[in-house]
């Protein structure tokens, strides 16, 4: 089977799957263009935040192809805070534009920047791809029997460079024999569990069911599930710990039941200027997100509605974060990794 690739680059577009309309329409957008990118991003048509590191790298890269010397400062600067607003919680998408901004700032005086911007991007990527290796290599320690799994959200291919985090982790468990089945909550209110996460299980046959979020308490109470494994869009210093709403919910139902959680992500993740939970800014959705699906109304759409995006993990709910160098148990100080 081919790998899954959220975003790719390919003679100098930017393809990218639009995880809007999976499972039912395999889309591919085809794009040179930052603003198109950056829309991208803020519909979740490209979520996930390494992928989103990942494209907003290239969108940069991009934003300077044919661009006269003259202007490059302007339209670099221009195109760094179009791409910077485009989502605030997740820190892989700073780091990113970070990483290309240095880049930018030795070679800005070069002729051949464009070609430096593109392959920093490209080295970005790369690098994202060997990480969810790692992840899923330190991962299947957590592992000490053939194991029930829930996982919430997408943490597969689809919110990555490469193969994925939590998923890739689960992934990797399975073809080891360790997985005999993963519940998927449905992860409203964009449904990235039910949508995506189904859709990359489904694609490497590792048996799952859905399960409305609601549900997971019941599972845990029947005994069917032996871990939790989720992502995560920013870890503070401490082990706090941003990921898609819901999240909090199960590592309380984790404690109560005295079940392992567990969160898997990138090195990257970690915030070294973020010392708590307290610190992370929680984006705040749309109201249509929420009281609609497909566009398609659900409920009056004069009720207000709360739609944020995210929700924070106390470090002391986390049995271990899993990074690519390595398997973090509390209490967590994680300013050297």
């Amino acid at each position: 089977m081919n790998k899954i690739r959220s975003v790719e680059f390919k003679n100098e577009q930017l393809h990218i799957i639009n995880q809007t309309k999976l499972p039912l329409v395999e889309e591919v957008i085809i794009t040179d263009d930052l603003e198109r990118i950056a829309v991208a991003i803020e519909r979740l048509e490209v979520r996930g935040a390494p992928a989103i590191g990942v494209a907003a790298a290239y969108a940069l890269s991009l934003s300077l192809k044919n661009i006269p010397f003259q202007l490059r400062t302007e339209v670099f600067e221009k195109a760094f805070q179009r791409m910077a607003a485009t989502r605030p919680t997740a820190v892989n998408l700073f780091f990113a534009l970070n990483e290309m901004k240095n880049v930018f700032e030795q070679f800005k005086n070069e002729k051949d920047l464009y070609e430096k911007l593109s392959a920093k991007a490209v080295a970005l990527h790369q690098e994202d791809i060997m990480l969810c290796g790692g992840i899923a290599q330190q991962g299947v320690k957590i592992f000490t029997k053939r194991s029930k799994v829930l996982t919430h959200c997408n943490t597969g291919s689809l919110a990555t460079g490469g193969d994925g985090t939590a998923l890739n982790v689960i992934r990797k468990a399975f073809e080891s024999g360790l997985i005999e089945h993963v519940y998927v909550d449905e992860t409203r209110p964009l449904l990235q569990g039910s949508r995506l996460t189904a859709w990359e299980l489904n694609k490497l046959g590792i048996p799952f069911s859905i399960n409305t979020d609601s549900a997971s308490a019941f599972l845990m109470q029947q005994n069917k599930v032996d871990l939790v494994i989720v992502g995560a869009d920013r870890i503070a210093l401490n082990g706090d710990t941003a990921n898609k709403i819901g999240t909090y919910n199960l590592a309380v139902l984790c404690h109560f039941h005295k079940i392992p959680f567990y969160i898997a992500a990138p090195s990257t993740t970690i915030d070294k200027n973020c010392s708590s939970g307290a610190q992370i800014k929680i984006e705040l959705r749309d109201k249509n997100e929420l009281i609609s699906i497909n566009g398609k109304l659900i409920t009056n759409e004069d009720y207000s509605a709360y739609c944020p995006a995210f929700d924070v993990t106390p470090n002391e709910l986390i049995t271990a974060i899993v990074t690519e160098k390595d398997l973090f148990k509390p209490p967590f100080d994680l300013k050297h990794v």
